[in-house]
């Protein structure tokens, strides 16, 4: 009777000797689960904070990643890339001189602002610093005076829109402060395509610095997308958005890793975590089997 555990003995030795002088098997089988992981994660995409998202190659028009893209949602200032287009379709003088007045005054949602009513500079300017640091103002402005004032601004947004296809898309004002200004992140591409054809929307929108004389005094700024202030990026044209209705977004058109991409990003839970989404886009992209 005394055999069986002298049996069971020798079983949990010769185990552990197999374990430990052939331990190949069960690690080309570890080694095979956890490289089928990643090269599943890699094909399902980036693991993203923001609530849609789109990764387009702008030479090939290949969709590499899509995350809710066809959801309608708030855009806040990304409205602008639609406004600059409007003006500069217009072929109005940039030279012209525009004073801000109380009709700039934001009473949808009570921002402020540095331009100070009273502040002129040429129609250039304000179009600087609407796309470069997303001034509400100088967005309002540039909306006011175009021909026929606001309402036919408006207007032509929303036909420019329906011309480049961007048919789940409504502009309401030219800001971005009204959350009605929606779209989805395919429209957006297509939006992010259209403006990147404007070599002074490119341009201002990936400047970084600029300088205003107001009644306060001279006021600077900056560019309002931390991978532009920080530098490390190819990027061609861009915008960021904000109201508390739309979360942080962001479109981004930039060569990553040698790739000609559009990056669209909505909502996303905070500046942080929208900055952070791009990154990881970038690190998936060197990731990714080509």
């Amino acid at each position: 009777m005394a055999a069986a555990p002298a049996v069971a003995d020798d079983l949990d030795v010769l185990g552990q000797f197999l374990e430990q002088n052939f331990p190949t098997q069960q690690d080309a089988l570890e080694n095979f689960a956890n490289s089928r992981l990643e090269a599943q994660a890699l094909v399902a995409g980036p693991l993203l904070s923001s609530q849609s998202a789109l990764i387009l190659n702008n030479k090939t028009g290949e969709v590499l990643y899509q995350k809710n893209a066809n959801s309608v949602r708030p855009i806040a200032s990304i409205s602008k890339l639609m406004s600059a287009m409007v003006v500069l379709d217009a072929k109005l003088d940039m030279d012209e001189m525009i004073t801000i007045t109380p009709a700039e005054i934001d009473r949808l949602k009570g921002t402020g602002s540095r331009l100070a009513i009273g502040t002129t500079m040429t129609r250039g300017e304000m179009l600087h610093l609407s796309l470069m640091s997303s001034e509400n103002r100088a967005t309002h402005a540039l909306g006011r005076t175009y021909p026929g004032g606001m309402e036919a601004f408006v207007a032509a947004m929303n036909r420019k829109a329906q011309n480049l296809g961007m048919f789940s898309s409504r502009f309401y004002e030219p800001t971005g402060l009204d959350f009605r200004n929606v779209s989805t992140a395919h429209d957006l591409s297509r939006l992010v395509a259209a403006a990147s054809k404007y070599p002074l929307i490119r341009s201002n929108s990936t400047s970084n610095y600029g300088s205003v004389f107001t009644p306060r005094g001279r006021q600077n700024y900056r560019n309002s997308n931390a991978l532009v202030r920080e530098g490390s990026w190819n990027i061609e044209l861009q915008k960021t958005g904000y109201i508390r209705e739309s979360g942080r977004s962001m479109v981004v058109k930039a060569n990553v890793q040698n790739q000609p991409i559009t990056i669209v990003l909505l909502n996303s839970p905070s500046s942080a975590t929208r900055v952070n989404d791009a990154r990881r886009i970038e690190t998936w992209m060197v990731q990714r089997p080509s």
